[in-house]
């Protein structure tokens, strides 16, 4: 009972206090049956407390010339007359996706026939559940397939008996002693307030005894498999549209000051329309200020900036950026940058590259223990054209801005939305909302990939090939 008393109260004050979809439904819920019960009692009691008034009173406030707006007490109209409102209604009422289907049982306690829809919402009942719907219930959600499992995690292709949608449930195991990792909590905190087109979605969270589960959107399969499937060869225009989805999502995170800390293919997830979303916000968090220290322990090795693998914990968002150079130069060849399997090793392919870091090239370096530790020979930087020639000149000077040793000098994402590179996407593509898919509009359409093995979307497989980084 400790357990799960210190898990909650962690996990209350690690989220946000956000308004949700069961607090909000079941403050309308609340408020509907005190507006419901009122209207019973001014129909059973007349005007100062008489005999009811007829129920099929055909008096209307115009007959009286009084103002339509102001009815004079114990006045009551024909129920025929009033406004239905319907399940649409509701479903705008309290943002629920369009596609839910509230049980029937639920609609006939709503009495959906009600003239009125109550006044704003309150904060009075956020706490409560929305047991009559289905939402935080694990019968609300169907296992179908296991699709991998980890350390603390185990994920499945699922099923919604709301929606009928697939969904992905990451169930992670409650420990006895420890309780929930900290990894998820921070998870949750995050992606309950960030509504993104390109970043995944996270539809419930369903608490047990023993488990924590995540219900989110369903995506066929992640980057690293797409590239595996189209044989590590894609269409020049279909990276150049998934670096803008890429760009466009963590542009969004990082204008909420929240860095991913963890970008590699593996946890970008891509849909069969070509919608490509950011996922597994376990190692993300909220930055307050530039200078505030974090841990060097982050982003995959092939992935990590030169300052984090000197051991760096003072950064802010350049840290996501060179990753997305790293992604942008796999898509485009088809190959890792940088496929170390030590932190000297890492380095050692990066120097030899990009050239060993000066104090011209990145200012401070020399101040670094670590670095000196190392002593790498003097390498000089080599061109990347020659590395990545499929990329046009505007590709590698995108590129080239991504991989800077100064992390401040790195393009930020909202920047690299706007470089000439993108400029063949048209202007419209940066006119979205935020919650827009790319592809609605018509001009933005995937091409075959030149590598291209029969189906574009298999099966995922199965066990540790799937998505290991999701643990």
């Amino acid at each position: 009972m400790n357990k799960m008393k210190n898990f909650k109260r962690r996990f209350s004050l690690s989220v946000p206090r956000t308004e949700t979809i069961e607090e909000s439904l079941a403050e309308f819920t609340e408020q509907f049956n005190q507006l419901h019960n009122r209207r019973n009692e001014d129909l059973q009691l007349g005007p100062l407390g008489g005999d009811p008034q007829p129920e099929s009173s055909t008096f209307s406030p115009t007959d009286s010339g009084e103002d339509p707006g102001q009815p004079s007490p114990g006045v009551q109209y024909r129920r025929q007359n009033q406004r239905r409102f319907s399940m649409e209604d509701i479903s705008k009422r309290l943002s629920l996706p369009m596609d839910i289907r509230l049980p029937q049982e639920f609609l006939q306690k709503l009495q959906l026939e009600s003239p009125d829809l109550p006044k704003p919402l309150t904060r009075m009942s956020r706490r409560a559940s929305l047991s009559d719907i289905g939402f935080g219930k694990l019968e609300t959600y169907v296992k179908l397939d296991k699709l991998g499992e980890g350390t603390y995690a185990t994920v499945f292709k699922g099923r919604s008996k709301l929606t009928e949608n697939l969904v992905a449930l990451k169930e992670i195991r409650l420990e006895h002693e420890e309780g929930a990792p900290c990894t998820a909590i921070r998870e949750v905190s995050l992606l309950r307030n960030l509504k993104h087109a390109n970043i995944v979605t996270l539809h419930d969270l369903v608490h047990t005894a023993r488990s924590l589960t995540l219900v989110f959107e369903y995506l066929d399969r992640d980057l690293k498999q797409y590239l595996d499937h189209c044989g590590n060869l894609m269409s020049m225009h279909n990276v150049k549209i998934f670096m803008f989805q890429l760009l466009r999502g963590l542009a969004y995170c990082h204008r909420r000051k929240i860095l991913h800390r963890d970008l590699k293919p593996q946890n970008l997830l891509i849909n069969e329309r070509g919608e490509l979303k950011l996922a597994d916000f376990g190692l993300a968090r909220a930055k307050s200020v530039p200078t505030k220290t974090y841990s060097n322990e982050v982003v995959t090795l092939w992935y990590r900036p030169p300052d984090v693998l000197l051991g760096s914990t003072e950064y802010s968002t350049p840290l996501d950026m060179w990753g997305v150079g790293c992604i942008h130069y796999e898509m485009a060849t088809g190959r890792p940058l940088f496929p170390g399997s030590t932190v000297k090793e890492e380095l050692h392919l990066i120097f030899r590259l990009l050239g060993t870091p000066t104090e011209e090239t990145w200012p401070g370096v020399m101040a670094l223990s670590e670095f000196r530790a190392y002593n790498f020979p003097r390498y000089l930087p080599q061109p990347l054209l020659s590395h990545a020639p499929r990329l046009d000149p505007d590709g590698i000077n995108l590129l080239s801005s991504l991989l800077l040793y100064e992390s401040k000098s790195r393009v930020s994402a909202e920047a690299a939305l706007r470089h000439p590179y993108f400029r063949s996407l048209g202007e419209r593509v940066h006119q979205l909302e935020d919650t827009a898919s790319l592809f609605s509009l018509k001009e933005i359409q995937l091409q075959k990939d030149p590598g291209y093995r029969g189906l574009a979307f298999q099966q995922p497989g199965r066990g540790k090939n799937r998505r290991q980084s999701i643990f």
